[in-house]
């Protein structure tokens, strides 16, 4: 539980996203648990020890409670592809990075993870929670726009970039909802604890979708 503090000063941008991730976590509990429909905002401000007031001071409306908890479902992949070095594929980066992420502390806490992925799937009957959800893949695609624009050495603002950068946020926003249905489902998840395997099919449809433009080590 959060208590509330009163100070004259504004708040931080990094306590803000902190307060704003809390309030997102138990109201993705409380949505997941009983509904969107069945969940006001008087529950998620006791559920973490603040004022219905403060929520709203942060939030535009319940359902968008759900958007910073969703985010963190692409946060881990934006982190490491951020940090692909030119002279790497797609491939052995993906491989290096997960496999190192899997030994030392995740930019995501797991509970986090299994949240979004709960939000994710959730979003599939509650069109409110899918907004939270395509707002997230917006700004996938923003991340993915700088992160080719300069691997091509092009503009962010240049129309093969931006082509490019939709069509690797959408095999990236399908493959999400893919392993995260099959998590939620209970079902035989071997195909994606092999994070060599996982990198090579996160890579192809990338590379699929980008035509071959992005994928291969660049000079």
């Amino acid at each position: 539980m959060t208590t509330e503090k009163r100070s004259g000063g504004s708040m931080s941008e990094h306590r803000r996203a902190r307060l704003r991730l809390e309030i997102s976590r138990e109201a993705a509990r409380l949505f997941w648990e009983q509904g969107v429909a069945g969940t006001s905002g008087d529950q998620i401000a006791q559920a973490v020890g603040l004022s219905t007031r403060t929520i709203w001071r942060h939030f535009r409306s319940k359902e968008s409670c759900a958007e910073p908890i969703v985010m963190q479902g692409v946060v881990t992949l934006l982190t490491v592809l951020r940090s692909w070095p030119r002279h790497r594929s797609l491939e052995e980066h993906l491989d290096a990075e997960l496999s190192r992420l899997r030994t030392e502390a995740p930019p995501v806490d797991l509970a986090d993870e299994m949240l979004a992925m709960k939000m994710i799937r959730l979003a599939d009957t509650e069109p409110a929670l899918r907004t939270a959800w395509l707002m997230a893949c917006e700004q996938t695609q923003q991340e993915m726009c700088a992160i080719i624009a300069g691997r091509l050495r092009r503009p962010a603002d240049d129309l093969e970039v931006r082509l490019h950068a939709a069509a690797s946020a959408a095999v990236i926003r399908v493959m999400d909802e893919h392993i995260g249905a099959a998590i939620l489902s209970g079902a035989d998840l071997t195909e994606f604890e092999d994070v060599t395997a996982l990198s090579r099919r996160y890579a192809r449809v990338i590379r699929t979708a980008t035509g071959g433009a992005v994928g291969d080590p660049v000079d």
